[in-house]
């Protein structure tokens, strides 16, 4: 990606001095909620945990002020900023267009644990949006996981990650994802991982979009960011990372939707920058 000379976004939480202490109130279900979502690799679950998590106290913070970054983890928290940035241009703009106003969330850049509004953030979840404190969590040892893990690598695969946790809060300020989570906790646990898909399907899809026109702003793609994204979104899909893990895939119990279906409504939102054409909701399943 082309981003010299690009700003960084202001709205950002460091909290990468801090360490977590000893987590209280999880129990049994939060362990079962981060065991699910590190086999799936997919995070952005914030809400999920929190309905389950209840008032788990989370982690108690200590600050380490010796910590010494890397050059590379330096660039790496610069680069999030400024694709932050990009993600608060290209919605500032868009949601003006629909008559709305449209309010950042905050990034928080944390190592190992940390405390969210939805419960406690770890690293294992992978990047999470929650919905309760507007923010978005991030540890930067997830871009090296995914390299290393799944083989998914490039500057464009990692501001797809950070625009799909963006795409959650999108939804979060038009009302999608507080209807969806809503109609999950009636639901049956099969029934709720549908939904589950189809607002993870539509992060994706929003990703795309800003995508399209941060480049139509900035000309930040460059030739093999597209690809990069869209091998991102496939090893990303439930289907691919169960299979991976464990040898085979329960439909059932998807989350995030298959690589096919994440490569398409990613690619979608890239191609025609329009919100309007990213309704998963009302689609039959076999449209998604």
């Amino acid at each position: 990606m082309k981003l010299d000379g690009r700003r960084e976004s202001t709205h950002v939480q460091d909290r990468r001095r801090m360490s977590g202490g000893k987590a209280t109130g999880l129990g049994l279900g939060g362990i079962v909620i981060v065991a699910a979502i590190t086999l799936l690799m997919g995070g952005d679950l914030g809400d999920v945990v929190r309905n389950v998590m209840g008032t788990s106290q989370g982690t108690v913070m200590t600050e380490q002020s010796d910590r010494e970054f890397t050059a590379e983890e330096q660039a790496l928290a610069s680069f999030s900023k400024k694709i932050l940035a990009g993600t608060e241009d290209v919605w500032t703009a868009y949601f003006q267009q629909l008559g709305l106003e449209y309010q950042s969330p905050t990034m928080v850049l944390y190592t190992g644990t940390t405390q969210s509004g939805c419960g406690t953030g770890s690293a294992a979840m992978g990047p999470f949006y929650c919905s309760a404190d507007q923010c978005l969590y991030i540890d930067l040892s997830f871009f090296s996981s995914m390299k290393s893990q799944l083989g998914a690598d490039g500057d464009f695969a990692y501001a797809y990650v950070i625009a799909h946790e963006v795409g959650h809060h999108v939804q979060h300020l038009l009302g999608t994802l507080g209807d969806a989570h809503q109609r999950m906790a009636r639901m049956s646990k099969a029934d709720a991982n549908r939904v589950s898909v189809r607002i993870e399907l539509q992060a994706d899809f929003y990703a795309g979009v800003w995508a399209h026109h941060d480049h139509a702003m900035f000309g930040s793609i460059e030739a093999g960011d597209i690809d990069e994204a869209i091998r991102c979104a496939s090893v990303i899909g439930d289907d691919y990372l169960q299979k991976k893990a464990q040898g085979y895939a329960v439909e059932e119990s998807f989350t995030h939707g298959t690589a096919a279906q994440r490569k398409k409504w990613l690619n979608r939102g890239i191609q025609t920058g329009d919100i309007r054409q990213g309704d998963t909701f009302s689609i039959p399943e076999s449209q998604l």
